[in-house]
């Protein structure tokens, strides 16, 4: 058995809430599983979660097993791991994997500051992998480094998207009934073919459900069950609550799942996944400006517009920013007022290279300069902007994704209704710029000046 960082035993989450995870969070985290042992009669118990993750991608079409293809340049098991992290009661995540893969899963463990992982090597089929990830933590097998829990979750690694309180159902079920599983409504009808390739028949889609992921099992049940299943069930099997039905004789308890549960099987998923992530990551902004005297200078009417134009997302004033950073917002609009160069926009790259926050996700920093009527011409202003290629290089490095935006609105004489206007036209088309901006993260656009 190989073994991820160390230090891994306690609930820790990664990036930049590395350095102390907030209170609030952390005791309610902590406490749910007690807070749901206490409503149902009984102790906590000791958790902890199995992922085989062997395969090999083959209905993807793709080279490279889907568990390791990007998201953002991210591996998509990365994300599967950070929600199980973000439970801090599931004390072990045990993961397994091929022997070829086993350096890019350490690699991978290592760069996004994994906790509480430990590697197995996969079997040849899902079931197999399953058994190796739980004989890791049984106490009868030699050289144990694990304790073993009482309930185990079994998750897929391709399922990026559980949230806590589904993980919390099937382990209180579990810790009742012996075995649970999350389940779907069927979307489409199950129907059997002949053997000619015509319909025998049909399946009444209203009394079944789909299978998904989470389950979990009194670790016990499922060990015994593995322990005694034939090769047949190894070899072809699927199912985790069946094998615990036929050996161990447990009736799994069915919770229903969230949509959120779908697993990433096919190319067309990874687009999917990845248009889930960016609208998730994309709900706060932080507008950070240099000036606090002019309430009415055009970069407070922009703060304004964004709050107006951007539905559904939450837009904060940078004030505090050490704390906006650990609440974890990666989004920024950098508003240059008092000075003509990059030090407000420097000055948060680097709190935010200080604050590890881009580990997990690439952080949008979009920084804004205005020229009014009163300012230089047009193309010396362009022109000294465009420095901004050169900071946006250094900051790709560190995952933060760096555009300049200049926002333009000249002088009406002796009509300042057209004036104004017209600096709300300027306006609106610079908060539509940051809202693509932010919603694609399109790294391709990184160093641009954009214009409005």
């Amino acid at each position: 058995m190989e073994l991820g960082p160390p230090g891994g035993s306690g609930p820790a989450e990664p990036g930049p809430r590395l350095r102390g995870l907030r209170g609030a969070d952390a005791a309610a985290s902590a406490s749910s599983l007690s807070r749901f042992g206490a409503e149902a009669g009984c102790r906590a118990p000791a958790v902890a979660a199995v992922l085989p993750a062997g395969g090999s991608g083959e209905r993807m079409g793709v080279p490279t097993p889907k568990q390791f293809c990007p998201i953002l340049e991210r591996p998509l098991i990365s994300y599967t791991l950070q929600a199980l992290e973000r439970v801090s009661w599931i004390k072990d995540i045990i993961v397994a994997v091929t022997r070829e893969n086993m350096e890019t899963m350490k690699g991978i463990i290592q760069r996004y500051q994994h906790k509480r992982i430990s590697l197995v090597e996969a079997g040849v089929t899902r079931h197999r992998s399953i058994f190796n990830g739980l004989k890791a933590l049984a106490e009868d097998q030699p050289n144990c480094r694990l304790s073993k829990p009482e309930v185990v979750i079994i998750h897929d690694a391709v399922r990026p998207f559980v949230e806590e309180d589904v993980l919390l159902k099937v382990v209180t079920a579990a810790q009742e009934h012996g075995a649970s599983g999350a389940i779907r409504p069927l979307v489409s009808t199950v129907i059997s073919p002949s053997a000619d390739s015509c319909l025998d028949h049909s399946l009444e889609r209203a009394r079944y459900r789909a299978s998904e992921m989470p389950q979990a099992f009194l670790f016990d049940v499922i060990y015994d069950a593995y322990q005694q299943c034939s090769d047949y069930d190894l070899e072809f099997g699927t199912e985790c609550l069946h094998l615990a039905l036929k050996y161990s004789h447990i009736k799994a308890k069915l919770v229903e799942g969230s949509p959120d549960l779908w697993k990433v099987t096919y190319k067309r998923d990874l687009y999917a996944a990845e248009s889930i992530i960016k609208e998730r990551i994309s709900q706060k902004v932080c507008v950070v400006m240099d000036t606090k005297e002019d309430e009415e200078h055009v970069g407070h009417c922009l703060e304004e517009m964004l709050k107006t134009e951007l539905n559904h997302v939450k837009v904060t004033s940078g004030q505090d920013l050490q704390q906006i950073i650990l609440e974890q917002c990666y989004n920024f609009v950098c508003v240059n007022v008092m000075t003509s160069d990059f030090e407000e926009t420097q000055r948060l790259l680097n709190m935010l290279e200080e604050s590890n926050l881009s580990i997990l996700y690439p952080v949008v920093v979009i920084s804004v300069h205005f020229l009014d009527y009163e300012s230089v011409p047009l193309g010396q202003k362009m022109e000294k902007v465009m420095q901004i290629r050169e900071f946006a290089k250094e900051a790709k490095k560190r995952n933060i994704l760096l555009s300049g935006l200049l926002i333009y609105f000249p002088q009406v004489e002796n009509n300042r209704g057209l004036e104004e206007q017209k600096l709300r036209e300027s306006l609106r088309q610079g908060t539509t710029i940051i809202s693509a901006l932010i919603k694609e993260r399109n790294s391709g656009l990184i160093g641009q000046l954009l214009v409005a």
